[in-house]
């Protein structure tokens, strides 16, 4: 080995954080070795990029942290760096209350990190990514920070102003991770339709995807954590017209009820919403939409919560997840609103509305039988191909299966076409999975 030592990460959370932990290892690799997250061996240093965004996610994290000062404490580890949301929002507690930890980083403190990893921040590298997922396919994160005062939200607070990364500068990115073999980019950030008014005063994120889609070697470009008002419409140009730019995207609207979207702060009505929707499907024909709702928000009564689900039934999401609201601190709703609505009537409503977009969510996959589709090969295992079409998103959504089949692939070694195209045709379905047969490699 060449280094210092080992080095495991342990990332929590969204895939924006497994982006910051890429580039923090594209800074440090030269001097560790990376030991792979749920490799249990010892290590020299454990590095935990944590979440801090709802009460689920933040005990997860301490969690894991306390893990880590256990595995320190039986001398699996020399020591244990936290760095990320949940430091950065409790920098102040954490320290006293687990004191075992090395060193506390905050969301944006990657300088003092990258030091005290020993190594010095190089401006050459802050574009290059270490990957943690499969050399396939990458997250992109254009931008940091959110303007966005959403009442039930703790990010601005953790994450602070909205900024994006130059055109320039996520080319260069772009290029670097086509140069490693990566063929499928999802553009991540906590408002990815913002992006550009801070660098250009304009909403830049079309022209961006132009940029981003003729640097060779990547083929697909899916966007994700699009916020609804002043949507972008020229985005819509790029997915109908750019062959790279999936017809995927993801929106979260958290409701459609113009009282509980007014006591959340978002800026747009159910008739907007409606509206925008609409307009996505007319000028996309056949694009799949993912949203996310949030089901217990204070305003929200049974008759609001009824036209919530209405309006799923009419939409018609290909996917739908959900959350039930959890009062943060900082956030203006903890300070302004009070939380009446009991942790039983959430979870009668968040089960309510999963149930009916299983049956939406079925009846989608079940109408692609029969269809052909390119796929990409994410992995093989037992005999099957696990892989995606221009439709599902790595990680989030449901997956197309497809076994192998000699008359069609030949004496090619199966565990070479990861990362590869296929075209296959969809013979069975279920809620969330495809099964598929091969029809040619492509």
């Amino acid at each position: 080995m060449n280094g210092l030592g080992r080095l495991q990460v342990i990332t929590l959370g969204c895939s924006k954080n497994k982006v910051d932990t890429e580039h923090i290892l594209s800074q440090v690799a030269h001097l560790y070795e990376i030991v792979p997250e749920g490799e249990d061996v010892p290590v020299d240093v454990i590095l935990l990029n944590t979440c801090g965004f709802i009460g689920d996610a933040k005990e997860e994290s301490v969690q894991a942290v306390l893990e880590a000062v256990e595995r320190k404490s039986r001398g699996e580890a020399g020591k244990v760096f936290v760095c990320g949301c949940l430091s950065q929002r409790y920098m102040h507690e954490l320290p006293d209350l687990i004191p075992e930890v090395d060193g506390w980083f905050g969301a944006r403190d990657y300088e003092p990190l990258i030091r005290a990893l020993g190594a010095s921040e190089e401006h050459e590298r802050k574009v290059a990514r270490h990957l943690t997922t499969p050399s396939h396919y990458a997250y992109l994160k254009i931008s940091e920070g959110c303007d966005r005062r959403c009442s039930y939200c703790a990010i601005p607070h953790i994450r602070g102003a909205h900024r994006s990364v130059p055109i320039e500068e996520l080319v260069a990115e772009t290029e670097g991770l086509a140069a490693q073999g990566v063929k499928e980019l999802i553009i991540i950030a906590q408002d990815t339709t913002y992006y550009g008014l801070d660098l250009y005063r304009r909403r830049a994120l079309a022209e961006l995807l132009q940029k981003l889609s003729e640097v060779e070697g990547i083929e697909w470009i899916r966007i994700h954590y699009s916020y609804p008002a002043a949507f972008p419409e020229d985005v819509l140009d790029q997915m109908a017209d750019n062959p790279k730019v999936c017809r995927y995207m993801d929106i979260p609207l958290q409701h459609v009820s113009d009282k509980v979207l007014d006591k959340m702060h978002r800026n747009v009505t159910g008739a907007w919403t409606r509206e925008l929707i609409g307009k996505m499907r007319e000028k996309v024909p056949g694009v799949v939409l993912r949203t996310t709702m949030l089901v217990g928000h204070p305003g929200e009564g049974k008759r609001e919560f009824k036209e919530l689900l209405q309006f799923v039934e009419e939409a018609r999401f290909e996917r739908l997840g959900a959350f039930r609201y959890s009062e943060e601190e900082g956030t203006f709703g903890a300070e302004n609103f009070r939380d009446s609505i009991s942790a039983k009537v959430k979870q009668e409503r968040y089960d309510e509305l999963m149930t009916l977009q299983s049956g939406i969510s079925l009846a989608y996959n079940q109408s692609r039988i029969g269809s052909e589709l390119k796929v990409i090969v994410d992995d093989f295992n037992d005999g099957v191909f696990v892989c995606r079409s221009e439709f599902e998103s790595p990680e989030v959504d449901g997956e197309i299966l497809v076994k192998y089949d000699a008359s069609v692939m030949g004496d090619v070694d199966p565990y070479s076409l990861i990362g590869e195209f296929m075209n296959v045709k969809v013979v069975g379905a279920d809620e969330y999975d495809l099964i598929a047969e091969p029809v040619e490699i492509l």
